[in-house]
């Protein structure tokens, strides 16, 4: 029996930020090696620090599309509820040769949108009505879902993670270190009787501490600049497959400005949802600034400047 091929959509890839990616994920790859081989040294349960984070990464891969549709309040809307919707993603999909998602959508004010789950098979796409609102069903959104899909098709969910085991780890064992006594409270208790021996205790246990502290943090800006890479790579996909960057331009910035109305309140209770949007509901957007080391998106001038040398590229190829 012949055997079948995965399929492939049509999103054009950037092989530039995929090396890019690629290379973070590989650092990722090696400070992880060298986290767990450091800490075998200090913590006697290295099974622990590493299955019990195993098992909460892989929940949240395989229920990340129900997790994100719970913590947005979003409901799953079949055609007949939103044909307009629908109908933009049907097109979308057609023209990337790509598996249709599951579409919802989210009741709330802030004009956004997000794709998750663990592959294209079971993925959602989603928007809030205050994005439909603002967009209404015309080139902007299908351009912003354009977006969106071009995350689902190149499996961003399962990058990031995969990506994100690392900081998982590091922080489990910090919070572990800090508030459990697992490794008797640096030293307290243990020999007391001997000076020299709860000595050592101690500057083990301070000195793993240390290690997965530093680890989380350097695990956190790779992550962060992991997600970075791939919101460009949306941009571009997204641009390329509808052909016209200057309206995934147009409604970067009409969403990004449309988020400026929005109250801070509003905004802070989405803030743990960043990563998965268009635009960050928090975030500088401003130009480069130390701050952008700690965004999940690049500045709005960043993805402008790429939309704008797209459209010239285009512009020389026609």
């Amino acid at each position: 029996m012949a055997t079948q091929t995965r399929r492939r959509s049509r999103f054009p890839v950037d092989r530039g930020l995929t090396a890019r990616m690629m290379t973070t994920v590989f650092l990722l790859f090696v400070f992880y090696a060298v986290l767990v081989f450091a800490l075998a040294t200090f913590v006697k349960s290295i099974a622990i620090i590493i299955l019990i984070p195993a098992a909460l990464l892989f929940a949240q891969y395989y229920a990340s599309d129900k997790i994100a549709l719970f913590a947005m309040h979003a409901q799953v809307v079949d055609e007949h509820q939103a044909p307009q919707l629908h109908a933009i993603v049907d097109r979308l999909c057609a023209m990337a040769d790509m598996p249709k998602p599951r579409v919802a959508i989210a009741q709330t004010d802030m004009p956004n949108a997000f794709a998750t789950g663990r592959n294209p098979s079971h993925a959602v796409v989603c928007v809030t009505t205050g994005i439909v609102k603002r967009l209404g069903y015309t080139e902007e959104l299908e351009a912003v879902l354009a977006h969106e899909l071009s995350h689902v098709a190149h499996r961003d969910v399962a990058v990031m993670t995969v990506a994100s085991f690392l900081g998982i780890i590091a922080g489990f064992v910090t919070r572990m270190l800090l508030w459990s006594d697992m490794l008797g409270g640096l030293g307290g208790g243990r020999g007391r009787g001997n000076n020299n021996q709860a000595g050592q205790i101690v500057l083990f246990e301070l000195a793993a501490l240390v290690i997965s502290a530093l680890f989380y943090f350097l695990s956190f800006l790779l992550i962060r600049a992991l997600s970075r890479y791939r919101e460009l790579a949306a941009d571009r996909a997204g641009a390329i497959l509808i052909g016209q960057p200057r309206v995934l331009a147009n409604a970067l910035v009409k969403v990004t400005g449309e988020l400026g109305q929005i109250p801070m309140r509003d905004l802070r209770t989405a803030e743990t949802f960043n990563a998965f949007f268009f635009a960050p509901a928090v975030g500088s957007n401003r130009g480069v600034s130390l701050s952008t080391l700690f965004s999940t998106h690049p500045p709005l001038q960043v993805r402008l400047d790429q939309l704008a040398r797209i459209e010239a590229q285009m512009g020389r190829a026609a």
